[in-house]
């Protein structure tokens, strides 16, 4: 058998798979139907009315005992080969949900499992496997990567004589997947087109032989996330080949190289190969929560994300949409939140030239932001200059309020520059210089989330205090915070300062002595009548 350069996830040395024949592959998913159900029973399909006029039919497969589809196929393999599993044990490497899947079907088979995860899963995911697992599975954690975690995977298979289950490049596998597009076409509800994810393939191979063989009408439209798509770089090279790197946000399909046997299945069915990006899989995410209440892992929204994009070409049609998961840390939600951002419109971030002095940023407000109709998402303000301040600040709103906005600025005659996707931006850096503050006060701010309300306290206190320091980013909340530095001309003003938000808000919360020297506004020393006052009221 001639020999490839990949493994099993790409990367590593493993014989070239034969190419699958479509016929064949639906012969063995009607054979995995009679397997698969011994585990689990189907999982629901449900119709949801869209925006523009589509029905989204939504495959369940969060609702499964692992919480993702991957059960499937990994039940399908071992039940297929259980002489082999039981004599030799088998081994499998996983981030996460394969791991679940081989779990889950060697403990219901009586098979031992050897199950490789880099020491970088999710805490939630091998927590799940070794529960799923219980005194079957053997978890080997091994290496940064999935990348090195496969390789030890199959050292260790070689090593042993014992069984490798394949995550997705293997007849039985995409069999056991394909029995979800058998369920979604025998509902009561058939879809006319369908969106599936593809990570290396498996899942769209079955699938798209099952819908295809029962209607050739059926569009089946591939969906891979913009910075891990090696099915594209398979289709666009003619094979399968590494990719050199892969984005892990869609953590599900992160796959360095396609699989050889899916491409070939993919290459003959798919109507369209297309990608999203990760704002469009977040906002997905979002509208999954919205819509039917699910909360998906980000790669169980992919599919979403593509045909939100083509509404306006779905209008009238039944269209099928897999939620293959929803294995997902918790504390991802909040930075998910942030990145799906206003789903009717756009986030861009611009660097604004303004006087360093009181009443500047109010004026700011009310000149530009107010008249562009755009929200304030993020502000970064760092006192750094004795004569003009540098803020950067995030707007979104609807696309065609940015080039408005850039009139204002220009009429208004403000430097400024688009800063957006500037590397620094996700960890919000405001450049300061202590120095310059004059007796700072400075505090965590607790204001409602709406639009004006910054504005409304801005034009407030514009007569008392300059901003010296000021960190925002609307975080989906009711209420948003910002951590604040303010500076005064005189102690009057910053004693009416206090009393006017002692009186009217916002609520306001002290900074710790440590916060404060690590700011710089404690213990170091100033120019003459600096006056280190600490926050208190």
């Amino acid at each position: 058998m001639p020999k490839d350069t990949h493994g099993p996830d790409g990367g590593h040395p493993l014989p070239r798979p034969p190419h699958v024949r479509v016929p064949e592959l639906f012969r063995q998913v009607m054979k995995a139907r009679t397997r698969v159900y011994r585990l689990h029973p189907p999982t629901p399909m449900e119709s949801y009315p869209m925006p523009g006029g589509w029905k989204m039919l939504l495959k369940r497969e969060d609702l499964s005992a692992i919480h993702s589809y991957k059960w499937r196929g990994a039940f399908n393999f071992l039940s297929a080969r259980l002489a082999d599993a039981k004599k030799r044990e088998v081994v499998a490497a996983s981030a996460g949900n394969h791991a679940q899947g081989v779990a889950q079907s060697a403990a219901r088979l009586g098979v031992r499992a050897h199950l490789f995860m880099p020491k970088s899963a999710a805490r939630l995911k091998v927590e799940s496997v070794s529960r799923l697992g219980g005194d079957m599975v053997e978890i080997h954690q091994e290496g940064d990567t999935f990348d090195h975690a496969a390789m030890a995977a199959w050292e260790f298979s070689l090593r042993t004589g014992r069984l490798f289950v394949p995550p997705y490049d293997d007849l039985l596998v995409m069999a056991g997947q394909g029995v979800i597009g058998d369920e979604m076409m025998t509902s009561l509800e058939r879809p006319q087109a369908v969106y599936v994810q593809i990570g290396g393939g498996g899942l769209a191979a079955g699938v798209a032989a099952v819908l295809k063989t029962y209607d050739r009408g059926i569009r089946v439209i591939g969906v891979e996330e913009e910075g891990q798509a090696s099915m594209k770089r398979a289709f666009g090279r003619g094979g399968p080949a590494d990719l050199e790197n892969v984005d892990i946000f869609c953590d599900g399909t992160a796959v360095r190289r396609a699989g050889d046997l899916t491409y070939g299945v993919l290459r003959e069915l798919l109507d369209d190969l297309v990608t999203v990006t990760t704002e469009e899989v977040a906002q997905a995410m979002e509208e999954l929560w919205r819509v039917a209440r699910a909360l998906s892992e980000p790669s169980g929204a992919m599919g979403l994300a593509a045909a939100r994009r083509d509404s306006s070409r779905l209008s009238g049609q039944n269209v099928g949409i897999i939620l293959s998961g929803a294995n997902m840390d918790f504390r991802r939600l909040g930075p998910i939140a942030r990145k799906a951002g206003d789903p009717t419109g756009k986030e861009a971030f611009y660097q604004v030239e303004i006087p360093e002095r009181k009443g500047a940023m109010l004026a700011f407000m009310d000149t530009i932001v107010s008249p562009s109709g755009l929200n304030i998402s993020h502000l970064m303000v760092g006192q750094y200059d004795s004569d003009l301040a540098y803020p950067v600040i995030g707007f979104n709103g609807p696309p065609e309020g940015f080039p408005y906005l850039e009139e204002l600025l220009a009429f208004a005659g403000y430097k400024y520059r688009d800063v957006t996707g500037r590397p620094d931006l996700p960890f919000r850096v405001a450049p300061f210089q202590p120095r310059l503050f004059s007796l700072p006060y400075a505090a965590i701010l607790h204001f409602p989330e709406r639009p004006g309300a910054l504005a409304e306290f801005l034009k407030r206190i514009a007569k008392l205090a300059n901003i010296s320091y000021f960190n925002y980013v609307h975080s989906g909340e009711e209420v948003g915070r910002a951590l604040a530095v303010f500076s005064f001309e005189t102690k009057a003003l910053r004693n009416r300062f206090l009393n006017e938000l002692r009186l009217h808000g916002p609520r306001l919360t002290d900074l710790p002595e440590d916060t404060l020297h690590a700011l710089g506004l404690v213990g170091t020393p100033g120019p003459p009548g600096f006056d280190l006052l600490p926050g208190g009221r």
